[in-house]
Parts: structure tokens; sequence; C-alpha cells
């Protein structure tokens, strides 16, 4: 994929009118794109440019390894829920010179549409239809490990994972993300046919409850970690309404808001929610098997690595008590992210994505955050400080030679906040956008529901029932475990780990 650098003048995707509504939107269109004081405003200048500071000033030291207070698998959880929410499939190339053809063409919906696909009838190849029971296909590595269903796991044959979106097997450990919901479905599938429920309505049944209990996850766990807390007890409230009944408002539909349905914010997809990126490690330790103290590279030109698109081995399975907090961790684990804050990781700095020069980090495509000026440029997305301003809250100092652009801004605030979840301004764009996708989707369980719980949930409480004493007695004690946001509930991320049934600690490793 080469980066193309011809200069066309183009209207960008989202239109500034408050009219407009389509897949993508902007929730500030009244304020002035932001763009760098350059010599030459050519796209070539604009890449140099950008490139010479993500080089500079934007990719940790060597020696810099330092730890925010979220546990490494929530980068990945994050990266599967991105999946879900967003897909553009115009070529990165294309769509930074012609912002016209960027489309969302996921759903804006927590919905799961990543692992379903379009369903049973018109992705049958996905499902299996065991004794009545409509499951997602899974593959093997052994008789202990699990992997996504692929068409080979032979070397030289395609060994292309059978999932609903792609991406989901970029690396090894989104892999085992989208892993985890597919087996926790099928766990579902068989509560679901305990109860009397075969075929379709079983499937149904299944997909309805994990639905409902990701988007209890993502709200409740996820985006109430990476957050202030303060933004996140106002972005969704729960209260009585009119007749009594639990409802839910959201409380910044002045910054998101729409007349029928939600569309995709470029201020989130483009800025402020690609501070993951920031989180991600050079390395992780993956499991016992490895070692302990033994690390395995996110990208590396030889030997073993967590880059995905290849059938995964037992030294790359994910020994979750070491990426999540569960009752099984001990220190040093859960493994945490890197701190939120402007400097990614070396790795980030040297993809292998330049076709002529994979890894020269003097190539953009292979330097993720210049990748990330550029497009919030060519996507004509404001200043960070102006969208502060915007929100009424106090905008931070940047000197003279740091960009702007929101992306960097969100960074920036939130270093200078700790570095452990995201500041004010960044806090608020991810916080209203889940809050208003939850609110805008009428099936979800925010609206059809109110009052749901994992703890009310018919084929829950079943599976619970099957699972072993110590699963059972984990499965909620996980959420307890240190560090938590306050006012944790009981279920987590690391609860449909355990409905997956996928190895958690070192016994799980154990040969058989």
């Amino acid at each position: 994929m080469v980066m193309q650098h011809g200069v066309k003048n183009f209207e960008v995707v989202a239109p500034r009118s408050r009219f407009y509504q389509g897949g993508f939107g902007r929730m500030f269109p009244d304020l002035k794109p932001w763009k760098p004081e350059l010599a030459a405003e050519t796209a070539t200048a604009l890449e140099q440019h950008m490139l010479d500071f993500a080089n500079a000033k934007m990719t940790a030291a060597d020696n810099e390894d330092t730890d925010s207070t979220l546990p490494a698998g929530y980068t990945y959880f994050g990266q599967f829920v991105d999946h879900d929410i967003t897909l553009d499939v115009t070529p990165l190339s294309d769509a930074e010179v012609d912002p016209n053809r960027l489309h969302n063409f996921r759903t804006p919906r927590l919905d799961l549409d990543n692992v379903y696909g379009l369903g049973p009838d018109a992705q049958p190849y996905l499902y299996e239809n065991v004794a009545g029971r409509i499951k997602l296909r899974v593959g093997s590595i052994d008789s202990r490990f699990r992997d996504l269903a692929r068409l080979s796991r032979a070397e030289g044959e395609s060994q292309t994972a059978l999932i609903g979106d792609h991406r989901n097997d970029e690396n090894a450990v989104v892999a085992q993300v989208q892993l985890a919901f597919i087996m926790a479905h099928n766990s579902l599938a068989d509560a679901a046919f305990d109860l009397g429920l075969q075929g379709m309505a079983g499937f149904q049944a299944a997909r309805n409850t994990l639905k409902w209990l990701y988007q209890w996850v993502v709200w409740n766990d996820y985006v109430a970690r990476i957050c202030q807390a303060e933004v996140h007890e106002t972005a969704l409230r729960h209260h009585p309404d009119a007749v009594g009944e639990a409802a839910w408002e959201a409380g910044y539909k002045h910054v998101f808001d729409w007349r029928n349905t939600p569309y995709m914010p470029l201020e989130f997809s483009v800025a402020a929610y690609r501070f993951g990126h920031s989180l991600v490690r050079d390395r992780y330790q993956t499991n016992v098997l490895h070692g302990f103290g033994s690390f395995i590279p996110i990208f590396a030109p030889n030997g073993a690595t967590l880059m995905g698109f290849r059938a995964l081995e037992a030294d790359r399975v994910v020994q979750w008590d070491w990426f999540l907090p569960m009752t099984s961790s001990s220190n040093p684990f859960p493994q945490m992210t890197r701190k939120f804050d402007p400097r990614l990781a070396q790795a980030l700095t040297h993809l292998p994505e330049d076709p002529e020069r994979p890894g020269d980090s003097a190539k953009i495509l292979n330097v993720l955050a210049a990748r990330n000026l550029v497009r919030g440029v060519r996507m004509e997305l404001p200043a960070g400080t102006a969208v502060a301003k915007a929100l009424n809250v106090a905008p931070i100092s940047l000197s003279d030679t740091e960009p702007d652009a929101l992306w960097y801004y969100v960074l920036r605030e939130a270093e200078l906040d700790g570095g452990n979840c995201l500041g004010k301004v960044g806090s608020i764009i991810v916080a209203a956008t889940f809050a208003g996708l939850l609110k805008g989707d009428p099936l979800s369980y925010f609206n059809i529901e109110p009052g749901w719980t994992p703890a009310k949930d018919t084929l829950l409480k079943s599976l619970q029932k099957k699972l072993s004493a110590a699963n059972r007695s984990a499965l909620n004690a996980d959420a307890h475990v240190e560090p938590r946001p306050v006012g944790q509930p009981d279920w987590t991320f690391a609860a449909i780990i355990r409905l997956a049934g996928l190895p958690v600690q070192a016994d799980d490793f154990a040969q058989q």
C-alpha cells in the first residue's frame, strides 16, 4: 500500500452543517479545522512535518516502561470494541487523500456484529448446528487450548480465521478476545438448550444475553476505567421515569446529539478513542509455558511475535490472570498498560507496513503516531484547545512546538492528569459517545429492559449452575480484585473469560 502525495480538493465526508446525518458526523461542526503552520502547504510537507514530530517527540525511549493502573487486557478489549462499532474499508492512503471515501460499514451499535457477522443464514460457514444448538465454529491447538476456526493450520496453506471481522485476528491477543466471545456464546447456547430453547430460538436467546452482558461490561467496567469517574457518572444516569419505572438518561446530549439514529463522531473515532495506541506495550509475558519473565514482542522481524493472521500456538495462548485482575493473579500480575500519554511504544514506530521499507521509521506508513496526526488534519478536526473551550473545560498549556491536534491534545491532557485514565476533554468525548450509542440503540438493554443486570438474566443464572464451584465463586470475585474503579460491579470483562472457559491460571496449562 503506497502512500499517495497528490493534492486534491474534496469536501470532507462529514460536512459541517448541523442538518447533515450520515455514517460519520461531527460533535463540533462550528469549530474551524486545525492544521500546522507550514512553509509549503502540500501533502508531502504535512506528512514530513508530522513524521519528524512523531519520531522526535512521540516515541517512548528504550528504557521507558511506565505502568498505568489499567490492566493490559483492556487494551485489546478496547480494540475489539472499536472493531464492533467502526469499519472503514478504505485503505489509509486513499482515505487520507480523499476523505469522501471514508464510510462506516459497521453499525454504530454495541451489538457484536464483529462476532455474529450477518448471521447463520447469510454466513453459514461461521456456524455449526450441534444437536439443536446453533454455535459459532471454534478451532483447536491441542486437547487443552482452543483457537479461532481457520481454513487450515498447516504451514504454507491459508490460515485465515473464519470470523465476523478479519481485523480481530490482527494480533494474537485481540484474536483471543474474539475467541472468548465466541466460546461464551457457545456456552450460553448450551444453557438455552437446557432450558428447552432449540435452533434459532436458542441462538437468539444466547445472542441477546451475550450482547447485553457485553453492553454491561463496556459501560460499567471498561468506560468506567478509562474515563474520569465524575464524567462517567454524568454521561448516563439511572433514575425513575414519569411513571416510576427505571430509565436511563444521557447527560451529554449537548455534546453528542442526533435526529434519528447515532452517527460515529470523527472527534471520537479519529482522535479521542485512539488513546488506546498509547497503551500498547512492546512485549508481553503470555503464559507459564513460555516462561515467567520471558516476553514475546508484538512485532519483530524474526522469531516469535504476537502478530496475527496465523494459527495460534501454545506459547502465545493468553494466561488471563496475567492480563486481567482475577482471583489467581499475584504480583507482578496482571501486567498493566503503558501510561495514557503522547509517547507510543517503539514497535508502533517501526510497523511493517511500508511495502518497500517495512519497519523503517523514515516512512510514514510505519509510524502510527504520524499517521494519526496526518489523518486528523485531513479529516479537518478542530484544535484540542478549541474543543476544551467549547466544553467549558480549562485548556491545558501546550508549548509552541506541540501540535494542537485533537488526538495529541487528548493524550497530553491525560498525561498531565496522571496518565491512568483520560483527562476531562478526552473523558467527555469518549463517555458521551458510548452513552449516546447505547441510548441510541433501540435494542440495547438500556432501552428494552432498563433495570436489567447480569444477575437477573435467566441464561446467565442457568450457566453459572453448570460451572465448577471454584469458577462459580471466582466469576464475581474477580471484579473485586484490585485495581478496579470505585463502585465496580460484579460482572466485568473477566466474567466473559470465565464463561468462555479459556485458560486463566497456571494450572490450566498443566500437561494432561
